[in-house]
């Protein structure tokens, strides 16, 4: 990869651009970044993520931290490509994992829709009904994203977790029954938002 062949005077380079950083001078990181953004962003990022708006934040967020960690960096005598590729990776991961427990959470909520079609309904009435949940997906997130945190705790907990009620009351530190009031007004409060039932009060 052209970004880790280096040529010896460009390691001189980075070197005492990395040790100028690392004395406090961020302003140092600015060459190095600009010169491995591109590679980290078509290589690294926007393959493993595949949405170009994502990646970008990605990419942002990754030279934001390379900047604030830069301290933790040692030179060995190698580029510093290979250690911002690896914060890259790290980045992009998180972000696999938040989308998934995302979809676990809204999968969970779905659950919670009542069904508009009957189960002993035709094939083609059950798949009609299949893709119109599918379409109610961007909703759904954006309803979870409205509650507040404590409603989605409760939600993650006993929906997608699949905690016993005992449990979830015990990470939240009340009384079953309190839990219980608190599941049933966060799924409330979820179905409202969703536009479900429009005139319910949370």
């Amino acid at each position: 990869m052209a970004s880790e062949a280096a040529t010896a005077v460009e390691l001189d380079e980075e070197q005492r651009l990395v040790e100028e950083a690392q004395r406090g001078n961020l302003d140092a990181m600015r060459p190095l970044l600009e010169r491995y953004a591109p590679p980290l962003y078509g290589t690294v990022i926007l393959p493993r993520l595949g949405d170009a708006a994502t990646a970008e934040e990605v990419l942002r967020d990754t030279l934001a931290t390379a900047v604030e960690k830069i301290n933790r960096f040692t030179w060995q005598g190698k580029t510093i490509y290979p250690w911002l590729r690896q914060i890259a990776i790290n980045k992009v991961y998180d972000v696999h994992r938040a989308s998934k427990r995302s979809r676990r959470l809204a999968d969970a909520m779905a659950q919670e829709l009542p069904s508009e079609t009957d189960p002993d309904a035709s094939p083609d009435a059950q798949m009609m009904a299949e893709e119109e949940r599918t379409l109610h997906r961007a909703r759904i997130d954006e309803a979870l994203a409205g509650l507040n945190e404590r409603y989605r705790t409760a939600i993650q907990l006993r929906l997608v977790e699949e905690l016993s009620r005992e449990e979830c009351a015990r990470r939240l530190e009340v009384t079953v029954g309190t839990f219980d009031v608190l599941l049933h007004r966060a799924v409330r409060a979820f179905r409202k938002k969703f536009g479900d039932n429009p005139g319910d009060e949370s």
